[in-house]
């Protein structure tokens, strides 16, 4: 049996996750992993029938996931200017650059950490064309905090961060002061706890709900996680989802 909570999983928060798992595990009408998966294929382990719970991306949920997994909810972190259960992306910039909008940095290093990746790569282009641009010159990452890091050390000039990554990252990583934000995107349902297909969403929600309700102060706050909303799939479905960037590089 499987059961992994990659997303937002840093040394600083891996306690405070196993702790969460733990409250999750001990209210479970059923018997579940005593510890979480780390490392491992993601797409492998969200559409393995031995999943008990894991967290996926929006995007990831509405292209290919749903339909093959059983959709628990959205976690709550109160992220500012979002309604519950719901995130957005945060454009940053290193502190020195001049630009000061998004649409200067249109044909800019764009960085971002994956094609599938709504707070990367979707939210931002969907912000961009809503704006009249198009981010031209993309360079793919494979993080978060890579393309955060990326564009702090000159490899990249923009990005887009997911509001609750952005956090983490100036609350943990000394290389963020190199940083600025610029704007933050429309908010959109934030990344979704799914189980296999077939499993009872009710009595895992329950469980989730009541694991974090019980958490201690402290992995609470290491988590910024306040509580669990129960979103219909159509929230995640209605997203757009732009093309895939053409001629991504490495950075």
């Amino acid at each position: 049996m499987i059961a992994s909570l990659p997303m937002y999983d840093r040394p600083e928060t891996a306690a405070a996750n196993d702790a969460l798992w733990s409250g999750i595990r001990a209210r479970l009408p059923f018997a579940a992993p005593a510890r979480l998966t780390r490392g491992g294929d993601l797409w492998e382990q969200w559409q393995s029938p031995d999943l008990v719970l894991s967290q996926t991306c929006g995007y990831p949920f509405r292209a290919r996931l749903n339909g093959r997994v059983t959709l628990i909810g959205a976690p709550d972190h109160a992220l500012p200017g979002c309604p519950p259960g719901h995130y957005n992306s945060v454009f940053v910039a290193r502190r020195d650059d001049p630009r000061a909008a998004p649409a200067e940095f249109a044909q800019a290093r764009f960085a971002f950490n994956e094609a599938l990746s709504q707070s990367g790569w979707a939210a931002p282009q969907t912000h961009a064309a809503a704006h009249g641009f198009a981010f031209a010159n993309p360079v793919q990452t494979g993080g978060h905090a890579a393309s955060a890091r990326a564009v702090a050390e000159g490899r990249a000039d923009i990005a887009a961060i997911d509001a609750l990554s952005w956090a983490l990252i100036l609350r943990h990583d000394r290389w963020a002061d190199a940083l600025k934000e610029l704007e933050r995107t429309a908010p959109t349902p934030i990344l979704p706890y799914i189980t296999a297909s077939g499993r009872d969403a009710d009595a895992l929600a329950d469980a989730v709900a009541g694991a974090i309700a019980a958490l201690e102060a402290w992995h609470r706050e290491a988590l910024m996680l306040t509580g669990l909303v129960r979103l219909p799939a159509e929230a995640w479905l209605t997203v757009p989802n732009p093309p895939p960037p053409e001629g991504a590089r490495p950075t």
